[in-house]
């Protein structure tokens, strides 16, 4: 393990940095993924034509803050030093605003989607915070590596969050209880579990960054404006980085899709129930795993680009065999492909971004890849929300749809360099 991190990194440091996405994963896993969502359409909504529709708006709202601070985090977080800091204040803004949706039910969409808005805005600000240490911690040749740990690592902390939600919903359900009653006691779990598994993280993780030099006669947010503007003028210099950018778009919009709507597809197209959608989303965390762990090895070895292509491919596999499904059988195995393609793409694309990228501009330019992992967050469920309401429910033609973003991003991958691209990278260091 010591082999594959960089200079004076121990890994203690390098685990404490995993373990992050141990801690967040039990928030997307259980609020976004396999039970807050199906919650929210069937009860809080009340199983209305246009429930998934606003489910994904509230999803989209906080993307679109996430887009327009983002990049202005970033490049706040490069100039002083501070990426640390702000993960920390990202981190109890999601806490509290998750423990807070313990008090949603049948009809309070007034205090449902502010929560909503708000603790997704504070994890997707976190997520691209801590991906900025990634570069720091990892040598070059391992990045996608260490990325898989990182990832892998998360996986079981959604399996953990979602397995203790689970065993709470089983016990609930046997005392008669039904979702208005037990869903918002997950709210609480997931919330303490995620700030107790982020406490290593702040105790052992380090920020090596060194202040940058400031821009006289500027405040914080005219000095991060200033750097933003300064890196959207120098994209041409980093001409595979934008390409790749522009690729994530796409193909991320067909993963926040899967994402964001599995548990409601999962009811809706092939009437599972609650207990059965938590036990197929806690299955396909396990293959999720694996998948991000072993992805990243071959990753170093048959290159980014010809591995984050094999994976989109195996997406685009997953959505004929979800679309024709007729039965239990055939969606379990649609949804453990997608789990096996999850945990790959996502630490491949974290890894290629962190290559590409200048090393006194990490959590600048990760800002801009959280920028375009959030517009695709509102591009592809919307897709999905809006096909399904106009075609009053038709769960099967949204997800075909949605699968139509996996081929635009294996179309725009092939024409990204890596070694262009990272020798664009080293200039600007």
């Amino acid at each position: 393990m010591r082999r594959s991190l960089a200079r004076n990194v121990t890994p203690r440091e390098a685990w404490a940095w995993a373990m992050y996405d141990f801690a967040n994963s039990g928030y997307t896993t259980v609020v976004i993924t396999a039970i807050f969502n199906a919650y929210f359409v069937a009860v809080v909504a009340g199983d209305q034509p246009w429930a998934t529709f606003a489910w994904t708006a509230a999803l989209a709202a906080s993307y679109a803050a996430i887009m327009f601070t983002a990049p202005l985090l970033g490049a706040y977080a490069d100039a002083y030093a501070a990426k640390k800091k702000l993960l920390a204040l990202t981190t109890i803004g999601c806490v509290t605003f998750t423990a807070l949706l313990a008090f949603s039910g049948p009809g309070s969409l007034w205090l449902t989607i502010p929560l909503i808005v708000l603790s997704n805005f504070f994890y997707g600000s976190g997520e691209n915070l801590i991906a900025a240490f990634l570069p720091e911690l990892a040598r070059s040749s391992t990045l996608g590596k260490v990325s898989g740990w990182g990832w892998s690592l998360g996986y079981v902390g959604g399996l953990v969050s979602l397995g203790a939600s689970l065993a709470y919903v089983t016990w609930a359900q046997a005392q008669g209880q039904h979702a208005a009653d037990f869903v918002p006691a997950t709210m609480l779990i997931t919330a303490m579990l995620f700030a107790l598994s982020s406490l290593p993280t702040f105790l052992f993780l380090q920020e090596r960054a060194v202040p940058q030099p400031h821009l006289q006669g500027k405040n914080l947010v005219q000095e991060s404006f200033a750097r933003l503007k300064q890196t959207i003028a120098q994209a041409g210099d980093f001409r595979d980085l934008r390409r790749f950018l522009i690729c994530t778009v796409f193909y991320q919009a067909g993963i926040q899709a899967v994402i964001t709507l599995a548990a409601i597809y999962a009811q809706q197209a092939m009437h599972f129930t609650t207990q059965q959608t938590i036990q197929l989303v806690f299955v396909v965390n396990i293959t999720a795993a694996i998948g991000a762990f072993l992805f990243g090895h071959l990753q170093d070895r048959i290159g980014h680009v010809p591995g984050i292509a094999l994976t989109l491919v195996g997406w685009i596999v997953m959505i004929i065999l979800a679309w024709a499904a007729q039965g239990p059988d055939m969606f379990w195995v649609a949804a453990n492909l997608a789990g096996l393609c999850m945990g790959a793409s996502q630490s491949a694309g974290r890894a290629l971004v962190g290559l590409l990228s200048p090393a006194t501009r990490r959590a600048e330019f990760f800002g801009l890849w959280g920028l375009a992992v959030k517009l695709s967050a509102i591009l592809g469920p919307l897709t999905y929300g809006l096909v399904s309401w106009l075609s009053q429910g038709d769960h099967r033609l949204a997800i075909l749809i949605t699968g139509s973003y996996f081929i635009a991003g294996l179309a725009i991958l092939i024409g990204v360099n890596v070694r262009r691209g990272r020798r664009a990278a080293l200039r600007s260091a």
